[in-house]
């Protein structure tokens, strides 16, 4: 290891000759030895040569936490915010600093220079700053040619013609004019002439150019909102290469927009993308967004991972000049001015270094790597230096290596730009930057673990580096350790207070999390920090849609488009938040304008289809399918949207067909192919599809029965009398919890569906009424009375085999009330009336694959089941997790009465030795659960059956199954098999006669309350079953509560109030062992808001008033006119 003091000697030979980047190498090593406060200002003086702005204010501050009043310091880190743009922070460091040396006075000439600073700034003038090595006197002449201060050539000279670089020779003053009056006419803040002093200004630079493994760091910019003014989004680092999670699912989805290429210069803009699976994330996913037109834009780059899924990249910014277009003579005749170039070489390394990242800055990567790769000609006669290539005149040369690896991964070639990157890391173990580059390109790659172990190592150099915290909080917020992500975006916000992207993606993990008073807060901030940035505003957005307040969520997606009108991603938010507030057709306006700016933007096609769909509009909707299903994706999650297209269209197709027969017809769950509902639900590759189940005919001759008629739409009395009974009853339904969105389509489904049971089971109620008339009449001729279960002949709906529609002796082709051969008596099973609920939900929202799990295809067999997820990884389901709590105190009952669980193959755990029991009831989490078990385990609650005394049903499955490092998956599943099926079907039998005999006999029409008690319990003993039984695919708690309400209705009650905040009445009943002490614990609540009234039976019939599948599209739709 070379002595202190040669490494010193070195250092002062690299200052003469300018060579800054070894200079800095040589400080790190001077600063490891001991950390000297003149060298930590000498190496923050070689970064300013480098304009690496924020690496000087990072070494100024650690200066001045060792010396508050050096100010040395506030000279240097005052420039650093100045030219980076901040001149209100330039301001006020310059102040502190003039405070402290007016109090010292040790250093007049620097007690000067501050307050000339001063004065130059708040004249709002462009300064020249004298930076300082070592002490005041180490000044370094600032070059006259044609390169600013900082060792930069000034881009905007390239643009003059010869005339005007030999004019710059000969007058040097005018240098910096000529670039200021090129650069005006790009929107490019320069410096000008500080005339009072006479010297050459220096050009305020945005952007940092990065030598020694560092690349510049920019603030982005979304667009010039207001002319004249760059709305600024700040980046905290150039050539970031990965920014952001995926959909996930969700969520999940992103922003993103087309920016202009400059084919000549190779230039790329390439939209990334943010999955939430939620997310979405799901996850739930969102795109980064760029500027379309203004001067300074921002980069964004996308790449594909190895499995063809698009990942999020860097948010990779930079300022662009717009440069006049220069004619061949032009570019022949173009000169370079340099000074004091050594007589060893020809150029310093650090100009074509810099050369090479302004290319990538400019987005001319193809350029940028000619200049890193091959070579470049250097003309300069007056010394006649020729060519020099820089990667094979040292070819472990980290910077370009570095150099080249962004370049690369800004043209999606991740793996060469890995591979540069690693082998810069090979030369040099110590380039931190290298490090971080390569982190970001492996999270672009997918890979998580191996890209947070390499931003990890990036912060051993740099241990509280604000801008490698941001990138790995924003790495394991894509990858979903929230927890991680919130501990590194929370401690960058506390070094950065001003990074508005890290409050912005803080408050995405703290929402994942479950802190959504603090994300909202986080959001809040990044948007107080900048009104104009986009993606807070969108993500602020995503937050309330998420929390289902539609009203914030609104006025955040206004705002947004206040912003920017042709922000793509804007209008996607908004007709996915009209989406799910059941407003279809203005949704469909929002859509469509977003199509119009990006027209290949599969969630808005597929989104639209579904809108079109569901009001009718059969030919748009299969034409919007058709276009999803021809995009060429890049992506899982939108693969998974072109499958649910291809499903989607034959439903519609179907629902076309089916549009002008009675609705009484319209039966999914008879018609269609048992294989393609399993496949629907699923999600899953429709080939096997296409090879075995029969299509729907083709659109042309769907149209030719399925066009909605004018009739449809024509308002009459009776249709709107229907509509507004159907708007007031049916939005009782709506949960008052975080999640469950307003939707008023829903509502009004609800509310015709509400209306039907009660018209429908009180035609049966009143045969049966009669009768009992007639029974009893007979038994007393007789003597004898009939036993109740020979009063009344209620047909049973028994499980079909697999693929078939259910039978029965009936003969049915759709459920609903029918006759009995025997005699014109209506007759009515349970399963009947829950179908009138279920085909009302099918047609409401056709995108939601609800149906019958009994007729699906043999994989009812192996029990297909629901998946309702309270914890997913780290994440809190918004809708599910407010009943963790709840769901462990039953999981822990269930595992100390039974003793033992199940494993994942469905073998028995036994948990009666070494003291596991009270290790369970002391457990507090569902890790703790996890630890005494020792791995992934189910558990079954029961049900207490009303048929078999003494039976105990199988009722809801708790699953706990670890994810990885990353958390748990903690849920309740359902598996409908044929046996548990049976089971249900006959407890759901009992239940529907012990009704039908509470009303029909003696209290049959009764208005007293009193007197209908028994009905109402039989009615939410009915409930119960029905929620824990869980036969539909999907939709079975709103089904069951449209039933109920139904039901009420038919006995003479309406439900006049609103479900109590908070509470979800199907995990009521999941939760309980025992139908009574469910009964007890709604009855609490829900008798006081039932009134006895009769009113409904003025409502004209909707079987009668809407007869057609086409006039009830139309009625759901109508009210969105």
């Amino acid at each position: 290891m070379p002595s202190a003091i040669s490494e010193r000697v070195e250092l002062a030979k690299l200052c003469s000759s300018r060579d800054w980047s070894k200079a800095i190498r040589v400080l790190d090593s001077l600063l490891a030895q001991s950390c000297a406060i003149q060298d930590i200002c000498n190496r923050a003086f070689c970064y300013s040569k480098l304009e690496l702005h924020k690496h000087v204010i990072r070494d100024c501050d650690k200066a001045l936490q060792l010396d508050p009043t050096l100010l040395q310091a506030y000279i240097l880190k005052g420039g650093a915010f100045f030219a980076l743009g901040k001149k209100e922070d330039a301001l006020l460091v310059w102040e502190k600093g003039y405070e402290h040396a007016l109090h010292q006075s040790a250093d007049l000439k620097q007690l000067l220079e501050l307050e000339e600073l001063l004065i130059a700034a708040k004249l709002d003038k462009s300064v020249t700053l004298e930076n300082h090595a070592g002490d005041s006197r180490s000044l370094l002449p600032v070059s006259e040619l044609g390169v600013n201060e900082y060792g930069k050539t000034s881009k905007a000279c390239e643009n003059q013609d010869e005339s005007d670089i030999s004019k710059s020779r000969s007058e040097p003053k005018d240098a910096s004019e000529i670039c200021n009056k090129s650069s005006e006419k790009s929107g490019m803040r320069n410096g000008i002439n500080d005339k009072a002093r006479g010297r050459s200004s220096v050009q305020v630079s945005e952007s940092e150019v990065h030598v020694n493994g560092k690349f510049s760091e920019t603030s982005k910019n979304h667009s010039d909102f207001s002319e004249g003014s760059n709305i600024n989004h700040e980046s905290r680092d150039v050539t970031d290469i990965c920014r952001k999670p995926d959909n996930i699912i969700n969520i999940s989805n992103g922003f993103s927009d087309k920016t202009k290429v400059n084919k000549k210069h190779d230039s790329q803009t390439n939209g990334t993308h943010f999955i939430q699976d939620k997310p979405r994330y799901d996850k739930e996913s969102f795109k980064d967004f760029s500027s379309t037109s203004e001067p300074c834009s921002k980069l964004s780059i996308t790449s594909s991972n190895s499995s063809g899924s698009a990942e999020s990249l860097s948010k990779l910014n930079y300022k662009t000049d717009k440069r006049s277009e220069r004619t061949d003579e032009d570019k022949r005749n173009k000169r370079f001015s340099v000074t004091r170039i050594s007589k060893t070489k020809s150029i310093s390394i650090d100009f074509r270094l810099s050369r090479g990242i302004a290319q990538v800055n400019e987005g001319k990567y193809a350029y940028a790597i000619s200049i890193f790769d091959q070579f470049i000609i250097l003309f300069i006669s007056a010394l006649g230096i020729g060519r020099r290539v820089i990667l094979k005149e040292d070819a472990t040369y980290p910077e370009a290596l570095i150099g080249r690896g962004t370049a690369y991964a800004f043209q999606r070639e991740l793996e060469a730009a890995i591979a540069d990157f690693t082998k810069a890391i090979q030369s040099n173990p110590s380039a931190g930057e290298a490090w971080k580059r390569r982190g970001q390109a492996r999270a672009a790659l997918g890979e998580s673990v191996e890209a947070i172990e390499d931003l990890t190592k990036a912060l051993e150099f740099e241990p509280n580096s604000a801008d490698i915290l941001h990138e790995r909080g924003i790495v394991n917020c894509k990858f979903k350790d929230f927890n991680a992500a919130v501990q590194d975006l929370s401690a960058c916000v506390k070094c950065d207070k001003d990074n508005k992207s890290a409050y912005t993606y803080l408050g995405l993990a703290l929402s994942s999390i479950g802190e959504y008073k603090k994300a909202e807060e986080a959001h809040l901030k990044a948007i107080q920090l900048d009104q104009n940035f986009l993606e807070a505003w969108a993500h602020l957005t995503q937050f309330y849609h998420d929390l289902a307040n539609s009203r914030k969520a609104l006025e955040c997606l206004q705002q947004v488009l206040h912003i920017d009108e042709r922000f793509p991603k804007a209008y996607h938010l908004r007709g996915l938040l009209l989406h799910g507030m059941g407003q279809h057709k203005k949704a469909i306006k929002d859509l469509s304008t977003g199509l119009s700016i990006e027209p290949s933007n599969i969630e808005c096609l597929y989104l639209r289809a579904s809108c079109y769909h569901a009001i009718g509009e059969y030919g748009d909707a299969v034409k919007d399918y058709d276009a999803a299903l021809d995009l060429e994706l890049d992506s899982m999650e939108k693969f998974v949207l072109q499958c649910l297209a291809f499903y989607q269209k034959e439903v519609a197709l179907y629902t076309a067909y089916k549009v002008n027969s009675e609705f009484c017809w319209f039966d999914i769950d008879g018609d269609i192919d048992p294989l393609f509902k399993e496949y629907w639900c699923k999600r899953l590759h429709p080939k096997n599809v296409c090879e075995k189940v029969y299509r729907q005919p083709p659109l042309r001759d769907s149209l030719k029965k399925g066009k909605l008629r004018k009739q449809d739409f024509a308002v009459t009395k009776q249709k709107t009398a229907l509509l507004v009974a159907a708007d007031l009853i049916g939005k009782k339904i709506q949960y008052d919890c975080p999640g469950f969105l307003s939707n008023r389509r829903q509502h009004r489904m609800a509310g015709f569906a509400a209306i039907e049971i009660a018209q429908q089971v009180s035609k049966v109620w009143r045969a049966l009424q009669a009768e009992w008339k007639y029974s009893n009449r007979s038994s007393s001729k007789n003597g004898k009375r009939v036993r109740r279960r020979d009063r009344f002949s209620i047909a049973s709906q028994n499980r079909g085999g697999a693929g078939c529609s259910t039978s029965s002796s009936l003969e049915t082709s759709s459920y609903g009330i029918t006759e009995e051969r025997s005699s014109n008596r209506p007759k009515m099973s349970w399963q009947d009336v829950y179908s009138l609920a279920v085909k009302w939900r099918q047609i409401s929202e056709p995108c939601d694959p609800v149906v019958w799990v009994n007729k699906l295809s043999e994989e009812f067999n192996s029990g297909f089941g629901s998946h309702t997820p309270m914890i997913l990884g780290q994440a809190k389901v918004v809708r599910y997790f407010p009943n963790y709590e709840r769901t462990l105190d039953v999981a822990k009952a269930v595992m100390k009465d039974k003793q033992y669980v199940y494993n994942k193959a469905d073998d028995i755990i036994d948990l009666s030795k070494d003291g596991k029991l009270q290790d369970i009831m002391n457990a507090k989490t569902c890790e703790d659960l996890y630890k005494v078990v020792g791995e992934d385990f189910w558990l079954a609650t029961w049900c207490n059956s009303t048929a078999a005394e003494g039976k105990q049903l199988e009722g809801t499955r708790i699953t706990l199954v670890k994810m990885g490092q990353l958390g748990f998956d903690f849920a309740i599943r359902t598996p409908c098999t044929p046996s548990r099926w049976d089971d249900f079907d006959a407890e759901m039998t009992m239940a529907w006669e012990a009704l039908c005999s509470a009303y029909c006999g003696e209290k049959y029409g009764s208005t007293d309350f009193n007197a209908l008690e028994n009905v109402r319990d039989a009615i939410l003993r009915m409930t119960y079953y029905w929620f824990n039984f869980m036969p539909l695919s999907r939709g079975t708690a709103v089904v069951g509560f449209v039933v109920m309400l139904g039901l009420f209705l038919a006995a003479n009650m309406e439900f006049s109030g609103q479900i109590p905040q908070g509470l979800q009445v199907d995990w009521e009943a999941i939760l309980n062992f025992d139908p009574n002490s469910y009964v007890d614990s709604v009855k609490s609540w829900l008798y006081p808001l039932l009134k006895v009234t009769t009113s409904w039976k003025d409502y004209p019939d909707v079987a009668s008033t809407f007869v057609t599948t086409g006039s009830v599209v139309a009625a759901l739709s109508s009210y969105d006119d």
